[in-house]
């Protein structure tokens, strides 16, 4: 089975310009506007809440709002089934260091058994 159409541009797109998306001048907003919100959309997810969800039943929360020990944290996306947390995703770019992007995501993985995922341009 191969991918579907969207997905296969957005790897090309990636191909082309591989350079420019991992020189570290490719910032975590063009990453998830140009690549992560079309992926997501296309593999399902409401990412612009088309179907007009109040806001605790979207299934796709922008910068949630999560508290943890006294501090908001603020992963990029929060998906949800209904009004639980799946699992978070979080953009970065190439200037971020693996140990403040670990460290984010752990953080950010407050609810037990939420599944974290990291996206490097």
């Amino acid at each position: 089975m191969s991918a579907p159409a969207i997905i296969q541009d957005l790897v090309n797109r990636f191909r082309d310009s591989r350079e420019l998306y991992r020189s570290g001048r490719y910032n975590e907003a063009q990453l998830r506007q140009e690549f992560l919100n079309p992926l997501f959309e296309t593999l399902g997810w409401d990412m612009y809440n088309r179907s007009n969800f109040a806001p605790q039943y979207r299934e796709v929360i922008h910068e949630d709002s999560l508290e943890d020990q006294g501090s908001l944290k603020a992963p990029d996306y929060a998906f949800r089934i209904g009004t639980s947390r799946k699992f978070f995703v979080e953009a970065k770019n190439r200037r971020s260091t693996s140990v403040t992007t670990s460290t984010q995501l752990t953080n950010c993985a407050v609810t037990p058994g939420t599944p974290i995922c990291r996206s490097r341009s």
